[in-house]
């Protein structure tokens, strides 16, 4: 698994914790707990690049932190 930025932040709609991975589009998990969500984004991630792969899918190479202006 590469090392992509994971954003997590409290959703007060959906009453959990959502983790995005901004470089994997549409991956994203949930968690009752910051750490949970966390946990579930790190298999998110796996299964992403998994799918990605069988489909032949570019996967991108992680960039690290993104900046935001």
């Amino acid at each position: 698994m590469g090392k992509f930025e994971i954003i997590i932040y409290w959703s007060k709609e959906d009453e959990a914790f959502i983790a995005e991975v901004p470089e994997l589009p549409g991956c994203m998990a949930d968690g009752s707990t910051y750490q949970e969500a966390l946990a579930n984004a790190e298999v998110i991630v796996r299964e992403w690049i998994e799918t990605a792969r069988e489909i032949g899918r570019t996967i991108p190479e992680p960039k690290g932190r993104l900046v935001f202006a």
